[in-house]
């Protein structure tokens, strides 16, 4: 005993002795200011990451000790809410520490980066694989007593005790060891592939060196071209950056097929190129640990694991519902390439459409069948209007306020922050940060963060969430014009972040996104509808030089469009959804190239269309653990967002308030306070039926007689 009073004090003084050397650690302090705090970023600096992370593990780990020695028999406030109140500092730092990880990346930080990666999975495997602390709230979750709690409270049980079974608490020691070492390899190559997907991003591109190669682009293509070969400081006229938001749009429009195929080739072939940044062995490495981590975990694959926490539990589900709409997307692809072939032998061009033809051709049949020239669209789509639109549909659905301030510290001079309020009630309810420019050192892509979760365990919390985009700046005196698909996007990915500010919920746990990785789509999805009602466009989609609305006449030919390339946008998902379940589901090693090759012939992928992430760059299931077996969600979440859509439809349309009413009150603000399914019933009435999402892209719903 006196051996064990004497580690304790050592540990004590050892622990307030580097809290002592780490005082000045801007990391370490508190959130300052208005709106319960806010990330001091102006005093961060990269070199203060490691000593702070080392710090606030050290301290959260005492915190679960409390917990889990706790002298007296386990209660929802002394363990679970204990639990929520812990790792204040850990969570502040971390949410830092992701921002310059997706947004600031840079030698100096993935230094720190690949040091500490395996630091956080040994982290976490502790505080899962505590077996005193596992014991407490498996006392409570078979507890007759605990019956007695909230709804809501229950549901946190459930969560933290289906959380730490997944992760192995009831394994022996042996096992758990085995899970702990590979969580930790798997941290360090997660972090290996991301850095090297990033690393190829920013160093290709494709060179412009003659005014002719600029033929077919978009004045705002061009410009951003241009201002991106002289941002890399390069001697050539301008330059197409290995990013989705550069790529695309010269695919579309570019009329020289060689530069569209060298744009093509750079994009699909990060992580893919036999160099220092090739991805290929990294991948093989992590799917061998996981399915070897699965295994110990009492599950076949993979696959199996990772759907055991999410709406679809089976894989084959995920199958069945994949395959039904992927006979109808190739067939829909096939039609529309007879018409793209049609105008290639018509130019004379002797050539099969190709995958680096596909945007370019689609985009003349859209001309020509539907009278809509995206060049004609896209002046009226500026970034910041169509932001203000957004603003406006949060207002209609939500009541929600948003007053741009200046008075916070940001991380970037690109970033901005808007202040977010309750427009009835004046009530603040949250920050919201839009950083929506690509530059060197941003992963590409968009996506949405929570720094902080909203809550109400003490007090009220208010959220802080961001939104980031990779758009392309430009020059600056000309407004950020922006794609109908590129529009979409931001809709999407502010969908997500009206999750987080619409949350009102106690626990921070249950708060926000934190539901199942296959329904956490499905509000983003939802929000896309907004940007098409007539409400929009008309307030909002102005003309960049006349300032007057998008013309009726547009709009009935975007409507009529509404439906063109979606075969295109199924094929290019679903193939990489069902490539990624069936690589989860296998349990031998793969070569990716042939598996790659093989999976898609079976499926008769088209040869027009690549995946819209091949394997080596497929950041979504290789950079984490997050979508791994779950790139499905995607139209596992189409569905149910199709079914919701047709309830606004089949009642006074899409600014009902009533219909809003329910979208808040089962969906947008209880996190994951309720089972997903029943939330949705409760909002819709019945279960979601996947008719909706065949009608809504247009393509034949099965007989069902």
């Amino acid at each position: 005993m006196k051996k064990i009073i004497s580690i304790i004090i050592m540990s004590t003084t050892f622990f307030a002795a580097t809290a002592q050397n780490n005082s000045d650690n801007p990391l370490l302090k508190a959130w300052q200011g208005s709106y319960g705090g806010v990330p001091a970023f102006n005093e961060y600096k990269v070199s203060d990451f490691k000593p702070a992370i080392e710090f606030a593990i050290q301290e959260k780990l005492n915190e679960i000790d409390a917990i889990a020695t706790h002298p007296k028999a386990p209660t929802f406030d002394n363990t679970i809410a204990a639990l929520e109140r812990s790792g204040k500092t850990i969570k502040r730092i971390s949410a830092v520490y992701g921002i310059y990880r997706s947004n600031l990346s840079s030698p100096e930080f993935n230094a720190v980066d690949t040091e500490m990666s395996p630091k956080f999975s040994e982290f976490t495997d502790k505080i899962n694989q505590n077996k005193k602390l596992f014991e407490r709230i498996q006392t409570l979750y078979n507890s007759k007593e605990s019956k007695q709690l909230t709804s809501e409270q229950q549901r946190l049980i459930w969560k933290y005790y289906t959380n730490f079974v997944r992760e192995g608490a009831k394994l022996n020691e042996i096992d758990k060891a085995k899970v702990a070492k590979i969580n930790s390899e798997l941290a360090t190559l997660f972090t290996r592939f991301s850095q090297n997907l990033l690393a190829e991003e920013d160093n290709q591109y494709v060179e412009l060196n003659t005014e002719a190669d600029f033929e077919g682009l978009p004045l705002e293509v061009k410009n951003a071209a241009i201002a991106e070969a002289k941002e890399r400081k390069l001697d050539v006229l301008g330059c197409i950056a290995n990013t989705r938001s550069s790529i695309e749009p010269f695919l579309t429009f570019s009329t020289h097929r060689d530069l569209r195929e060298k744009a093509f080739h750079i994009f699909i072939k990060r992580g893919d190129n036999g160099n220092a940044y090739d991805n290929n062995e990294i991948l093989i490495s992590i799917l061998k640990l996981r399915t070897e981590k699965a295994k110990i975990l009492g599950f076949p694959t993979f696959a199996h694991w990772s759907l055991s926490n999410k709406m679809a539990k089976d894989p084959q589900k995920t199958l069945d519902l994949m395959m039904s709409v992927w006979k109808p997307a190739v067939e829909k692809v096939q039609q529309d390439v007879v018409e793209m072939q049609k105008i290639v032998d018509a130019e004379g061009g002797k050539f099969k459409i190709q995958p680096w033809d596909y945007r370019y051709y689609a985009e003349k049949v859209r001309k020509a069948q539907y009278d809509l020239d995206q060049n004609e669209v896209k002046p009226y789509f500026q970034l910041e209007n169509l932001r203000e639109g957004m603003f406006w549909v949060a207002g209609e659905l939500f009541d929600l306020d948003f007053k741009q301030i200046t008075n916070v510290s940001v991380y970037h001079q690109d970033v901005r922050v808007w202040e977010v309020s309750n427009k009835i009630t004046g009530k603040l309810v949250g920050l919201w940060y839009f950083d929506p420019y690509a530059r060197a050192g941003k992963r590409s892509g968009a996506w949405m963060n929570a720094y902080r979760d909203q809550q109400k365990l003490d007090h009220e919390v208010l959220t802080i969430v961001s939104n980031n985009c990779n758009f392309i700046k430009g020059t600056a005196d000309e407004p950020i014009l922006i794609s109908w698909d590129d529009a979409s996007t931001l809709f999407h990915e502010f969908g997500h972040a009206l999750h987080g500010l619409c949350s009102n919920v106690t626990y921070p746990g249950l708060a926000g996104t934190s539901v199942a990785r296959d329904y956490v789509e499905f509000p983003s999805q939802l929000l896309e509808h907004w940007l098409a009602t007539p409400e929009v466009l008309n307030k909002f989609a102005l003309h960049y030089k006349t300032g007057k609305p998008l013309p009726q006449i547009l709009v009935d030919r975007i409507e009529k469009a509404a439906n063109f390339g979606e075969g295109f946008a199924t094929v290019e998902t679903i193939s990489s959804s069902l490539v990624d379940m069936k690589l989860h589901l296998a349990t031998d090693t793969i070569d990716p190239h042939e598996f790659e090759k093989e999976t898609l012939r079976t499926l008769k992928m088209p040869s027009e269309i690549v995946m819209r992430h091949r394997i080596p760059q497929f950041g979504h299931i290789f950079s984490s653990d997050g979508y791994a077996a779950g790139y499905y969600s995607y139209l596992w979440a189409d569905v149910i967002n199709a079914d919701a859509w047709e309830a606004f439809l089949e009642g006074k349309g899409p600014y009902d308030k009533e219909v809003s009413r329910r979208l808040y009150e089962n969906v947008f603000s209880i996190g994951n306070t309720r089972d997903e399914e029943k939330a949705y019933e409760s909002f819709r009435g019945r279960s979601p039926k996947s008719d909706a999402l065949m009608r809504a892209r247009n393509f034949p719903v099965a007989d069902k007689k």
